[in-house]
């Protein structure tokens, strides 16, 4: 019997050894492809280059914004890549608004290896190449889907954007880990656990946050979560029919437009006097 416990016990540390070591192989899943804009029927879309952190080249598409409208400094999820979202480009450029899309290391042509790390500074390196096109820190919106939400989120704590966007948010990635691998100790193995519930208290700009009530990847609660968490001015939407990966279908990039169309000098006030009823927190979206 004795035997049979250390041997259950070695095969479980070997378990954890595994996790540890091929942990990134499951957070990150690019399209490492590189395509142009055109490639995907965007017209008027740029393929920028610039350089990361350490020197890494780092591939994102630009779109400039028309007039007076803001532009998203968007962060995606965890796979695919840019030209994968050729159709939210599409929407956000069809409202005037403009898109700096960056791909993570190892997806859409750019080079390095992303991690947590990684990722936040070259989010700050993104950042700053708008900055240098001339587009000022009041006009830069930082928007995070999914995994970009945690990305999005650190940005917001590091450098003076205009407001926070964050689609489909979780509040750990040990947290969304946990619903499959609840066995294993993923906060002791786990690197890049991108802890948005541990920073959002700490962001003090404007904050949209949206998500579907049918999102079974990442269940609505989180969102609600890092809700409570939040300081004001927030909003919260939920998209009654939305999934994870289907909330612009459902009327996302409405609510995202309504929220970043009011003025910023009236953004910043207390959120009882600027928030919609559509993004009351106890409220469904249709």
């Amino acid at each position: 019997m004795l035997n049979l416990v250390f041997a259950l016990i070695g095969a479980y540390a070997i378990v954890c050894i595994g996790a540890w070591v091929l942990h990134r192989y499951f957070i990150y899943l690019p399209d490492k492809k590189r395509y142009a804009p055109k490639d995907v029927g965007l017209a008027g879309v740029k393929e920028i280059n610039f350089k990361g952190r350490g020197g890494v080249t780092l591939i994102a598409w630009y779109l400039p914004a028309r007039g007076r409208k803001p532009t998203l400094l968007y962060f995606t999820g965890n796979s695919g890549s840019a030209a994968n979202r050729a159709r939210k480009i599409e929407a956000i450029a069809a409202s005037g608004y403009g898109v700096f899309m960056l791909n993570y290391r190892r997806y859409g042509g750019s080079g390095g290896w992303p991690t947590e790390a990684n990722n936040v500074a070259d989010a700050n390196a993104a950042f700053d190449y708008m900055r240098a096109l001339g587009i000022p820190a009041r006009d830069i919106v930082a928007y995070g889907e999914s995994l970009g939400t945690a990305v999005a989120t650190r940005l917001a704590l590091q450098r003076p954007v205009r407001a926070l966007v964050l689609e489909a948010p979780f509040t750990s990635v040990v947290d969304v880990g946990r619903q499959v691998w609840w066995f294993l100790p993923l906060r002791l193995i786990m690197t890049d656990q991108y802890r948005t519930i541990d920073r959002i208290g700490s962001v003090r700009v404007p904050l949209l946050i949206v998500h579907g009530a049918r999102d079974s990847l990442i269940p609505v609660s989180h969102a609600r979560q890092i809700y409570a968490a939040a300081n004001e001015p927030k909003s919260l939407a939920i998209l009654r029919r939305g999934t994870h990966n289907d909330l612009f279908d459902q009327g996302a990039w409405e609510k995202v437009t309504a929220f970043l169309d009011v003025p910023a000098a009236q953004l910043v006030r207390p959120a009882a006097t600027t928030r919609p009823a559509q993004f009351e927190p106890t409220a469904l979206a249709s």
